[in-house]
């Protein structure tokens, strides 16, 4: 199973709206014989892949998969009929298809006498399938909200410089993360600050994520970079997606709106105000933040009014890592009410 994560985890940002599934093909012996992982989609699905690769070897083995292999028929065929026709005697996976529409591939598997068992390495599984299990759940992407600042919280210094709060190795970093979503989230004030490409640049990956730019006024510049090319961009604005009752861009119907575009995890990357509308609207599931050991006392703080009033109302986290980045901390969270 822990090869079988890893052989997913290569393919975060490129599967959706299909999960990036790892999985393992064992011989009777138990000797390992083909392995794959989820194609973008309309490609096929990671067992598939390892049984073609396995060939006749997958005769009465087993195969362990991250994800419940699915039931239907979509762009592919049932990879549950594909596990039965190679003569696999066993199945292991890590967590169960919460989608009704592709779920209860165990139990036509069971049916039809495959030993099937659940559950193995479960909490690693779900975490790296967090984006798509939250998606098919909610109807809408799962979101991170990240940011950079200093010790005392400031974004940027007092005249509005910003750059660099952070490391060289604190933004190779953001790349990295960058690379596993679909989609990244700014807005329009953003654009007009600091003018951001808001794409992925890691050696050897090739990733295009969608770049949203919040725009509830129309203002994002002509010639700003995410009109470049580089990758696709949509200017959200709210005469499409919908209006708030304030005017501005409705957030849900936003994040619905790239749940229908396919978007299954993205990252939001705007200044404080929209990371508060965001954070008061309940659509953030986990906060990475980047901490640099500086102080600044004036400027910006990196998040805006968030729907909290006083101390008993603050938005508790917990925290699920904090990591050396350089010189710099990075701290991840998620909501609290989540957790439990």
């Amino acid at each position: 199973m822990r090869r079988a994560l890893a052989l997913a985890a290569l393919g975060l940002g490129e599967t959706s709206p299909n999960p990036s599934v790892g999985a393992v093909i064992l011989a009777a012996s138990g000797e390992p014989v083909g392995e794959g992982r989820t194609a973008p989609a309309g490609g096929p699905h990671a067992e598939v892949v390892a049984l073609a690769r396995a060939g006749a070897r997958a005769r009465g083995g087993t195969a362990v998969v991250t994800l419940e292999p699915c039931d239907h028929t979509g762009r592919t065929g049932p990879c549950t009929q594909a596990l039965l026709a190679a003569g696999i005697a066993c199945v292991v996976v890590g967590v169960r298809d919460p989608d009704a529409l592709a779920a209860g591939g165990l139990d036509t598997l069971r049916a039809a006498g495959v030993q099937v068992e659940s559950g193995v390495l479960a909490a690693q599984a779900a975490h790296q399938l967090r984006y798509w299990l939250t998606a098919v759940r909610r109807g809408r992407p799962y979101l991170i909200w990240k940011y950079a600042a200093t010790l005392d919280g400031r974004s940027a210094a007092a005249d509005g410089t910003s750059r660099w709060i952070t490391s060289a190795e604190a933004r190779a970093d953001v790349h990295e993360l960058r690379a596993t979503v679909d989609a990244i989230i700014a807005g329009a004030g953003t654009v007009r600050a600091d003018d951001p490409a808001l794409t992925v640049r890691v050696p050897d990956k090739v990733r295009r994520p969608l770049r949203v730019i919040v725009d509830s006024a129309g203002g994002t510049p002509a010639g700003a970079r995410v009109r470049d090319g580089a990758a696709p961009t949509w200017i959200a604005t709210g005469a499409e997606v919908g209006s708030d009752p304030t005017g501005r861009v409705d957030l849900g119907k936003l994040m619905t709106a790239l749940y229908a575009r396919g978007v299954r995890g993205a990252l939001l990357e705007g200044g404080p105000t929209l990371a508060g509308a965001f954070l008061a609207a309940g659509l953030v599931d986990e906060v990475v933040g980047y901490l640099a050991a500086k102080l600044l006392g004036a400027g910006p703080a990196a998040l805006g009014p968030a729907g909290v009033g006083t101390v008993a109302q603050a938005l508790a986290l917990e925290l699920t890592d904090v990591a050396r980045i350089g010189p710099d901390v990075r701290i991840t969270a998620v909501p609290k009410e989540d957790r439990q």
